[in-house]
């Protein structure tokens, strides 16, 4: 056991030492100067909440009808900030740290899970909150709780892999930001994220119930689904496992999932011996 423990040490001890040191350093430059701090990684999660739940919840009168809907929505606001903060955070990793990976050899793959892993911290914080909200709310909850470490696994998996993706293609096409601007724009409207899936089931006609399948089967919005299912609200929250009976179509966005991980994995691999270069 000791020669394995060691083996491991020889191996990762040095990238495992400049990931920590990547992190602590990310995570205190982000926040450097500003007055409120880390606090801001609360704030802005909860502004963007407090706007939307006025808007759509008090004068457009969209929610599920359940008084725990308001933390339902919460979650779903800090669920979403983590992707795109793992994301858009990632993308441009790898070229901020261009001088860093000429100077000092170790895996570049590093620098995107450091910016991964910073998002990652912000959403153990957020989650504090949607708890705490959710003791005030009176949320009953259940054995599915259980359920959570995966569902937050599979959504670390998706962001990571969308930004691995976009920080290769963002080395060699600068436009890769302003597209990922316009798409987290549309994927935010195209997900049950400001309003609920049951609000689509009830209010989108004859289509209601295509779209919602159709909105559900995308990965990220699975995932965000599934968290409020387990976490808050079982009976309230439709996922792909209650809407779907085919397996197949359950399968779908953990299959999407394991894809974009792969397909994440391979680009980055591929291209990154010539990220000094290129940059």
């Amino acid at each position: 056991m000791t020669n394995v423990n060691e083996a491991v040490k020889s191996r990762y001890g040095y990238a495992m030492t400049v990931l920590r040191g990547l992190v602590k350093t990310d995570f205190k430059l982000r926040y450097q100067g500003s007055f409120l701090g880390v606090a801001w990684s609360v704030l802005r999660p909860l502004m963007v909440f407090a706007v939307m739940y006025v808007v759509f919840a008090r004068f457009l009168k969209i929610s599920d009808g359940t008084p725990t809907y308001p933390v339902v929505l919460l979650c779903g606001v800090v669920s979403w900030q983590f992707v795109t903060e793992t994301v858009t955070m990632g993308l441009r990793s790898i070229v901020d740290r261009g001088d860093l990976l000429r100077k000092v050899h170790f895996p570049n793959v590093i620098v995107v899970v450091s910016a991964s892993l910073g998002a990652l911290i912000s959403l153990a914080i957020n989650f504090v909150v949607v708890l705490v909200f959710a003791f005030f709310s009176h949320v009953q909850f259940t054995w599915e709780v259980l359920w959570l470490p995966l569902n937050l696994i599979q959504l670390y998996v998706l962001a990571l892999s969308i930004a691995m993706i976009c920080a290769t293609c963002y080395v060699y096409f600068r436009d890769i930001a302003h597209i990922w601007d316009v798409v987290q724009q549309i994927l935010f409207y195209c997900m049950p994220i400001m309003y609920p899936l049951s609000y689509v089931l009830t209010h989108a006609g004859t289509y209601g119930e295509l779209v919602a399948r159709v909105e559900v089967l995308n990965p990220i919005a699975q995932c965000i689904q599934d968290i409020r299912h387990n976490f808050l609200a079982p009976a309230t929250t439709p996922t792909v496992w209650n809407m779907f009976s085919n397996p197949w179509a359950k399968a779908f966005p953990i299959a999407v999932t394991l894809l974009l991980a792969w397909f994440g994995v391979w680009l980055f691999r591929r291209n990154s011996s010539k990220f000094a270069e290129v940059i």
